[in-house]
């Protein structure tokens, strides 16, 4: 998917020879929102693989789930970076994930347009994109209109759902509730690529809206019960206590698992003090989404889905892995396996929850990146902290 070059000069740009390229910089779109730091290509080839692997081992049947909350970057473009996403994992993924599968469904619930993966997609229809975004008042990234619907091939299978400021948990569930529900009927994917965004909770930095953990969580819950293939990853999140509170309780609502609200005493307890709580209050930002606004979004959507094919076919073949990129692909995999790779395998086959001692976690083959997520099990419930504060995908 990427651009040789581009990944080329990830691969060997550092903070200290950046002044001597000041005009690849520019035309890659590095620096503010995307700086070059320590280990850059380091950090794309941990979060990128995490989400290839992923999608491998949702080909072969290894698991029903895959989360890699590392991953999740939509914003990165072929031939340069934006938003703090320098390799479109997201992308990558869906490309593995088509190798076994006609149709793919990717849904996105960031805050922000996840431009970039719609981008990769606009002109076909073997992927449709669905993107629950703020939009209008200059914000990042600008696009995402309801108007934008895919060209050619692609015509109707790139969703918008734009809103306003303030939306609360009730009037976003219902509409990704009908819109999604309607998406997997008329579109029958094989397999679904959510991205959870936990810059869409109240209280985040950068975000809007008034959503709580459970309204956000709600929607995991929702697609999780079409018994699809599923590759979930992380996304945008600025106020870290609240990502780690949010990542946690969606890991158990895929483990069918239900958390109690306190968090149990660990060393990174001080970050969720003082309540040391999981839930969080509902915002107070006006609703500016009217019921009259919602509904007049929600009949322009129902209206394109009319308008596509009825799962639409496609002629499976052989494909190489260079014919999918994996040229591209293989520099940011190369040296996975030593650094290690963090993400969650599950297999919810099991519908039980873990009992003290046992659970359904796999490692992944890459081993535990230490440092990035902390997972501790007391009595039979998972809980996550997420330790690598980084300013995550916009």
């Amino acid at each position: 998917f990427h651009s040789a070059d581009y990944v080329e000069f990830l691969h060997r740009i550092t903070p200290d020879t950046q002044h001597l390229f000041s005009n690849e910089l520019a035309r890659y779109n590095l620096g503010e929102d995307c700086p070059v730091f320590e280990n850059l290509f380091e950090f794309c080839q941990i979060y990128a693989g995490g989400t290839i692997d992923a999608a491998r081992r949702l080909n072969n049947q290894l698991c029903d789930i895959a989360i890699n909350w590392a991953g999740g970057l939509h914003h990165a473009k072929k031939c340069e970076a934006s938003g703090f996403c320098y390799i479109n994992d997201l992308v990558l993924g869906i490309l593995e994930l088509l190798k076994y599968h006609a149709r793919v469904l990717y849904i996105d619930i960031d805050v922000h347009h996840g431009d970039g993966v719609e981008e990769a997609f606009y002109f076909t229809d073997r992927v449709m994109t669905v993107s629950f975004h703020k939009y209008g008042d200059m914000f990042f990234p600008g696009t995402g209109d309801v108007k934008d619907i895919g060209e050619r091939e692609g015509k109707f299978y790139a969703i918008n759902v734009p809103l306003k400021d303030g939306i609360d948990d009730t009037s976003f569930t219902r509409l990704f509730k009908t819109i999604i529900s309607k998406v997997v009927e008329m579109y029958q994917p094989g397999a679904i690529v959510l991205q959870c965004g936990a810059d869409s909770l109240a209280g985040d930095r950068l975000g809007c809206f008034n959503l709580s953990i459970d309204g956000h969580a709600e929607c995991v819950r929702i697609v999780k019960k079409f018994n699809l293939p599923l590759l979930v990853t992380g996304g945008g999140g600025y106020t870290k206590e609240n990502v780690a509170r949010c990542w946690t309780v969606e890991t158990g609502v895929l483990l069918d698992t239900e958390l109690p609200n306190e968090i149990p005493e660990n060393e990174y307890i001080k970050y969720f003090a003082p309540e040391c709580l999981l839930n969080i209050p509902n915002g107070h930002i006006e609703n500016l989404n009217s019921k009259s606004y919602i509904s007049t979004i929600k009949m322009q959507v129902l209206e394109n889905l009319r308008c596509i094919q009825h799962a639409p076919g496609v002629q499976m073949q052989e494909v190489s892995s260079t014919q999918l990129g994996a040229n591209y692909i293989q520099p940011l995999m190369s040296q996975i396996t030593c650094l290690g790779g963090w993400f969650l395998i599950f297999d919810v086959s099991q519908s039980h929850a873990p009992s003290q001692g046992e659970g359904t976690q796999r490692e992944g083959a890459c081993g535990s990146f230490e440092g990035k997520l902390q997972c501790t099990m007391q009595s039979k419930y998972w809980y996550c902290n997420w330790l690598f504060f980084r300013a995550g995908s916009a």
